[in-house]
């Protein structure tokens, strides 16, 4: 591709993550260029495997639709029509990405759509390793910390999982209305908890601060990262890892609230924590 059609395309990307409001927004805007328009291009790959996963299609159609996908990550070189997969393709050209992630990533999606549950914690952790963990090992190629070897990866793939498990607290309600359960079997037993309508609130009070506190634990260790990134790296990560613990503080201050509505931050609230980041990486 030519260098005005690779920025068209990182432009494609760019307002594909903005528009989805996602708070990883305010972390990637604290890298340099180069590295933040890689992200959004990764994001925005992600984010088209997503919404195959969560679209109004048969299930069939859907793991057709993601097979589709993963043919296409074999022709990347060739996708100068589409933006989000020539993005990626430079991306892959100047980043050591681990393209078997996003390969994961699609495995992560199809287990969606084939109505998974998940007996044991342990079970659930196969699943968020593969639509969060990727996105962790995804973006430590584009930070450039890979050359620290496998502990380095491992803590991006931990730190993955801590946000995923956020987001799972975050979207109970939503999950439960399209027929997916995330939350363990063995933790709703244990907890007398029912996901059903209507079902009792003080029973799922006690088992999301039980899942916040575990997340809590996923982001300390995930966050060992942090001396082993850069500067403008570290306020990325720190930025997405401080606004999803403020969200997470909130889930196990009004767990009830989640059975509401999405919880979310304010946007202020999302800049204010990111500018905090940025600050704290250059002392």
């Amino acid at each position: 591709m030519s260098q005005p059609d690779v920025e068209s395309a990182y432009a494609h990307c760019r307002d594909v993550t903005r528009a989805s409001a996602t708070s990883f927004y305010y972390g990637m805007r604290l890298l340099p260029r180069p590295r933040r328009v890689a992200l959004y291009a990764v994001y925005a790959f992600a984010r088209r495997i997503d919404d195959i996963a969560d679209g109004p299609a048969g299930a069939a159609e859907k793991l057709a639709e993601l097979e589709r996908a993963r043919g296409q990550l074999a022709l990347l070189g060739s996708s100068a029509g589409d933006p989000v997969l020539a993005a990626l393709a430079d991306v892959c050209r100047n980043y050591p990405l681990p393209r078997e992630a996003l390969e994961e990533l699609i495995d992560g999606a199809a287990m969606d759509v084939s109505g998974r549950t998940y007996a044991s914690f342990d079970d659930l952790v196969v699943y968020c390793r593969r639509v969060g963990g990727t996105i962790g090992r995804l973006s430590l190629g584009v930070f450039g910390a890979t050359d620290k070897g496998q502990a380095a990866m491992a803590l991006a793939d931990d730190l993955g999982v801590a946000f995923q498990l956020t987001n799972i607290l975050r979207d109970v309600r939503e999950d439960r209305d399209q027929g997916r359960v995330y939350l363990p079997r063995e933790d709703l037993d244990r907890f007398g908890c029912s996901l059903d309508p209507g079902g009792p609130v003080g029973p799922f009070a006690e088992l999301a601060r039980f899942e916040a506190s575990r997340a809590q634990e996923w982001y300390e260790r995930g966050l060992e990262l942090l001396p082993l990134l850069d500067r403008p790296s570290a306020a990325c990560v720190s930025a997405m890892a401080g606004i999803y613990r403020r969200l997470l503080r909130r889930i196990e201050q009004e767990p009830e609230a989640v059975l509401d509505g999405r919880l979310s931050l304010p946007g202020w609230e999302k800049g204010w924590v990111a500018a905090r980041s940025l600050v704290g990486a250059a002392t």
